[in-house]
């Protein structure tokens, strides 16, 4: 457990430094170092741009050996995203995890995923149908309004 303190506030330090103003805020919620909240700027040229959308990390006391937990609080329309649970399923949370792995670059590779669903693994299977089916129109459109809906800037802090 030291350790993984230790490392903790090492990638805090990390972060306040390289994070200012950008597509990523990410910081430890009040006095619990095992618990962090990130906003994330919808990736650009996706139907996720213009939207802020909030990601809740839990640090398990095994790490860095062991993946955190990290899930949307936002709702958003992805079929890599549980809808009811904000569950995320992304290979390096799961079983490709490896301790180069920091809380920054886990919120970049949501980013990325954000750009580039994996239709093939899908926690939304209506996304991912849509996805599969060629249907981008239609899921754009659905992506896009629940973006507007529940992550638009003027609705966070």
């Amino acid at each position: 457990m030291t350790t993984s303190r230790t490392r903790l506030f090492k990638e805090f330090k990390e972060v306040q430094r390289e994070c200012k103003d950008s597509d990523l805020n990410l910081y430890p919620l009040d006095t619990n170092i095992f618990r962090w909240t990130a906003w994330l700027k919808g990736p650009e040229d996706t139907p996720f741009s213009k939207g802020r959308f909030e990601l809740a990390i839990s640090v398990p006391d095994a790490y860095p050996l062991v993946p955190p937990t990290v899930r949307f609080v936002t709702k958003v329309f992805h079929p890599n995203v549980h809808f009811k649970t904000g569950e995320i399923c992304l290979d390096i949370l799961k079983n490709a995890w490896s301790p180069a792995w920091t809380l920054q670059s886990v919120c970049r590779a949501v980013i990325a995923l954000m750009s580039q669903a994996e239709p093939d693994s899908p926690l939304n299977c209506d996304a991912g149908n849509l996805l599969r089916a060629g249907d981008l129109r239609g899921y754009n459109s659905l992506a896009r309004m629940y973006t507007l809906e529940y992550a638009q800037d003027s609705q966070k802090k």
